[in-house]
């Protein structure tokens, strides 16, 4: 057996990710006087899971305006970050349906749907200017089919209810969006879809769907709603399970069949974050709609809740499990995502959570960007997960640009003269994404305590990859245990390693 180690270190005085790789010795456990009991990970190649299909970004029009300002060479360059052998060998890629908060300004489809109620002026020409070549050129980048996300935000405005009161979740979103509600319905801000407007909202996303395909885009999978509830101040619609329930039934689902799409396009609900992933999943999965779902969205901006894809995962087998969004909650090169005035940050006083993020070191919050996405990634995976997907595949040092204040981060940060960069965050992905490829099946492992994380699959090739993330401040030495088989694995202090085992 040959085993080989990658190890990717964050130098936060310096900003700059090391890679380095070596060979390390395998050994018979048997010949060994003294079995090893500390510091184990244990790999069980009999006991194989679910087929992990791969990895992918978001095209946002906000993305895919920045790379149509990059030079042809420039773009191919940050392009091939995601799409190819080179890069993370992205197979999904999801698009926003009309407009979202990474868009340059809000729009849909159709101009004014109640004076066209049969969408005879419906057009997807705005997408046709960044969006669509942007996409087609990934597309034939990648080297093999890629399978695209359509997700909408809002419908239209009209169709809507005016916006509730907004209370959302500084914790998650970084400040209140909104102090008062807006009593005249928008695309943003939240309310809900009038259910009188229910069909023509089904037939407006199967449109939209035939129209990519059309344009020749592998659309494979529509969302029923970007985050089911929140009320952002972007783009944005509130529906409870059993709304998205009927929704489905009795209108998007008959929809997608007579146009033919219910045996192309999977039908994937919920798309927000995992902490009440079960709770609505229930309300919809009942037996009269669950045949017509194909799968659970998910994101990460409310923490772990591992647990509750492995509830999902026990109970619903035939289902796939998405992560289908996740992003720094800040600027890239800050540690906020909004510029706060001096004054508010000395009223809040020193233990406010905000007030302690905007004295943290920017090359700190990078790095605690790239451990975030390797925890929440091995996690997923160790809990049933099946396919990950990003959010922006790239914004400015703004945090856009977007049509609404403030800006969060991504793997790929564009600079002003027309060059990007890529994140510690960037690095971490990659690394995962060579060593737990698609196709791969995932192995059963335990791991011997808190301070290491670990992944393991096995590649369709017959390596076996594995992930360690080091939390601890110091370097450890992990015994890899597997087959009879023992590897010693040196883990550098605050780093992500990787071990490919051959043969």
């Amino acid at each position: 057996m040959k085993a080989t180690l990658t190890t990717a270190k964050y130098h936060i005085s310096t900003g700059e990710t090391e890679l380095h790789t070596q060979e390390l010795t395998v050994q018979d456990e048997s010949r060994i006087q003294q079995q090893r009991e500390q510091n184990v990970v244990g790999l069980y190649p009999d006991f194989l899971f679910q087929k992990f299909e791969g990895y992918g970004c978001a095209m946002t029009e906000s993305a895919c305006y920045l790379l149509s300002q990059m030079e042809p060479e420039q773009r191919k360059k940050a392009l091939s970050c995601w799409f190819g052998p080179e890069g993370a060998d992205a197979r999904f890629i999801r698009i926003p349906i009309d407009s979202c908060d990474y868009s340059l300004e809000e729009y849909q489809a159709v101009k004014d749907p109640i004076a066209d109620p049969e969408l005879h002026t419906f057009s997807i020409d705005r997408d046709r200017k960044w969006v669509l070549p942007v996409v087609k050129e990934a597309i034939a980048m990648a080297g093999h089919p890629l399978s695209v996300l359509l997700s909408p935000w809002s419908p239209p405005a009209v169709w809507k209810t005016p916006p509730l009161d907004i209370a959302n979740d500084e914790t998650v979103y970084g400040g209140k969006v909104a102090e008062t509600a807006q009593r005249k319905p928008s695309r943003c801000n939240g309310g809900s879809l009038k259910p009188e407007y229910y069909g023509p909202w089904a037939k407006y996303l199967v449109k939209y769907v035939k129209a990519y395909l059309d344009e020749g885009i592998p659309v494979t999978m529509l969302s029923v709603q970007n985050e089911a509830s929140a009320a952002t101040n972007w783009d944005s619609c509130v529906w409870t399970g059993e709304q998205e329930r009927i929704f489905v039934r009795d209108f998007l689902h008959p929809a997608m069949q007579e146009a033919g799409l219910t045996d192309k396009v999977e039908l994937f609900v919920w798309d927000h974050n995992k902490e009440r992933l079960v709770e609505h999943i229930e309300e919809i999965m009942k037996a009269d709609t669950a045949h017509m779902i194909s799968g659970f969205a998910y994101h990460w901006y409310s923490g772990d809740h591992f647990e509750a894809l492995s509830l999902l995962r026990e109970k619903y087998p035939d289902k796939i499990l998405m992560h289908s969004e996740s992003c720094g909650l800040h600027i890239p090169g800050k540690a906020l995502a909004f510029d706060i005035p001096p004054e508010k940050l000395e009223e809040w006083g020193e233990d406010h959570f905000l007030v302690k993020l905007s004295k943290m070191d920017p090359r700190e919050m990078d790095f605690k960007d790239a451990v975030d996405y390797a925890h929440d990634m091995l996690g997923d995976l160790n809990h049933g997960m099946q396919r990950w997907i990003d959010w922006n595949m790239m914004v400015d040092r703004t945090g856009g640009p977007r049509h609404v204040p403030g800006g969060f981060a991504a793997p790929l940060v564009y600079e002003e003269d027309g060059t990007f960069s890529r994140t510690p965050s960037y690095e971490y992905i990659k690394l995962i994404a060579k060593t737990l490829r698609p196709g791969s099946l995932r192995m059963g492992c335990s791991v011997y305590g808190r301070e290491v994380e670990a992944a393991a699959v096995k590649n369709e090739d017959g390596t076996v990859g594995v992930v360690l993330l080091n939390r601890a401040e110091e370097d450890i030495t992990v015994n890899l245990r597997i087959s009879g088989k023992l590897v010693e694995v040196p883990l550098n202090a605050e780093s992500l390693s990787a071990v490919v085992l051959e043969n």
